[in-house]
């Protein structure tokens, strides 16, 4: 069994995500997956353009936070923060935050993948959610790095060209807002979040981000309150480390109880022989 689970650390062939049999996946299949999942989050690299170049970005600046920073969600909140009068230091710290998450991807991607050192740096920008995604889902090495390659490149090369369209075409669009072009970027990361949401803290932790964020969205300045929503996960980490600690304690003395019970009955039963 530990042979046929093992880590793609170990070997090859072995299957991180597959089950006791060891199920391989066909490179097409894989690629096929890969680029799906490339096209269709590309494509929204428009409604970032669009949505940039209405905030008051230039098209270099634009172009440059698509090639350079390249993970869509922090992009689109900073230029949303800009775009609502938020302090630039309050949303480029958001939009840092957001990207932080992408360290602890790269931390077991660096383990499955098993790169060589000098194309680390080069894999490190395109370690996003959706390259983990499709790389985490897969069964073997050999398709972890073909989904994470055809995705990053895909949707490296899609959304810095949609990214240029958008900022090109945002005047002929006009008004952005009306248009709802906004909420693109955050729509398509919470569909890919919420199929990871699987167990009840995970959920928690999202139910209370979306209720700091939201609920502190009319008091604090643009880009704060995605700060303030990042505190749900150890917050909500915290009471379940004092959920369990009760439950050990009680648990703890039902134990002690029963054993001084079973004394005192064994002590009643000697004196009872007397």
């Amino acid at each position: 069994m530990a042979e046929q689970t093992a880590h793609p650390e170990i070997s090859a062939t072995a299957a991180p995500g597959s089950g006791p049999q060891g199920v391989t996946k066909p490179d097409s299949a894989v690629v096929r997956d890969a680029l799906g999942v490339g096209i269709a989050v590309g494509l929204s690299g428009f409604a970032f353009g669009v949505t940039s170049a209405g905030s008051g970005l230039t098209l270099l600046q634009t172009c440059a936070l698509s090639l350079l920073v390249f993970t869509g969600a922090s992009q689109f909140a900073l230029v949303g923060a800009i775009a609502a009068g938020g302090n630039p230091f309050a949303a480029a710290a958001g939009a840092f935050f957001l990207g932080v998450r992408n360290a602890f991807y790269g931390l077991r991607l660096s383990q499955l993948l098993a790169l060589p050192r000098f194309l680390r740096p080069l894999a490190a920008h395109w370690v996003i959610d959706e390259t983990t995604a499709v790389a985490l889902a897969q069964p073997t090495r050999r398709s972890v790095r073909i989904g994470f390659t055809v995705t990053g490149l895909t949707l490296y090369v899609l959304w810095n060209l949609t990214t240029l369209l958008g900022a090109l075409g945002a005047e002929a669009i006009g008004d952005t807002d009306a248009w709802g072009l906004d909420a693109a970027g955050p729509a398509v990361f919470l569909a890919l979040l919420a199929p990871m949401l699987r167990t009840a803290t995970e959920r928690a932790v999202a139910g209370l981000a979306v209720v700091l964020g939201l609920g502190f969205l009319p008091v604090l300045p643009a880009g704060v309150p995605v700060l303030v929503a990042a505190l749900a996960a150890p917050a909500v980490l915290w009471l379940k480390g004092r959920a369990i600690g009760r439950a050990d304690r009680v648990a703890g003395r039902g134990r002690d109880g029963g054993k001084t019970d079973g004394t005192a009955r064994t002590a009643r039963g000697k004196g009872e022989d007397r």
